[in-house]
């Protein structure tokens, strides 16, 4: 049996190997998968974490997502972030998920991150996964300290700025007129402003 080592979920792996999803599931289940498969999140993950040949030093993938509603979108971003570091020679010692809104400044998982010495790379699929505004700030403390942060999709979409405007908005209705009635008078806002 020929074994492709990458980052693949394990059912992609196994039929890419000739054998059903369910089996390869067993095998993690009993230990006896072929190559190394870690869980993160939801996903079983098959490939090596620390590949053997680390080109940019020790790094670290980073996936955040607004609600818990969207818990699996994290795990398939989490999937694209490992898929594109493996394909761009950086070794991913750890994978740090979160939930929680990028308008929050008091997140603790990436806090302790951004203060963390021993992350060389800080590998996140797109700018606003990390932080919704500022993002060049933080790049610019990390190169200060000979650290990256590594942008896997760094093209802006038009329809992200039309939804990051409005979050700010919510986040703002919020605060100025309480949860219920936020969304509506955020909608209100946008509408006015585009007609």
């Amino acid at each position: 049996m020929t074994i492709n080592i990458g980052y693949s979920c394990s059912a992609d792996w196994a039929l890419s190997q000739g054998r059903h999803p369910l089996t390869a599931y067993r095998w993690y289940r009993t230990g006896k998968m072929p190559v190394q498969a870690p869980k993160v999140g939801q996903l079983i993950l098959v490939g090596d974490l620390a590949s053997e040949d680390p080109q940019h030093g020790s790094s670290l993938g980073y996936a955040r997502v607004s609600s818990s509603d969207q818990k699996q979108d994290l795990d398939r971003q989490v999937a694209r972030v490992l898929a594109w570091a493996s394909e761009h020679g950086y070794s991913v010692d750890r994978v740090v998920t979160e939930v929680g809104s990028a308008l929050n400044g008091h997140r603790r998982k990436v806090l302790s991150l951004l203060s963390d010495p021993e992350v060389e790379n800080m590998l996140a699929e797109h700018r606003d996964r990390l932080c919704r505004f500022g993002a060049d700030y933080v790049e610019a403390a990390f190169s200060a300290q000979s650290r990256r942060l590594v942008i896997a999709d760094s093209a802006e979409v038009d329809d992200d700025l039309v939804r990051d405007v409005t979050e700010l908005l919510t986040s703002l209705c919020t605060r100025l007129y309480g949860r219920r009635s936020s969304e509506s008078r955020a909608q209100r806002a946008i509408e006015v402003a585009c007609s």
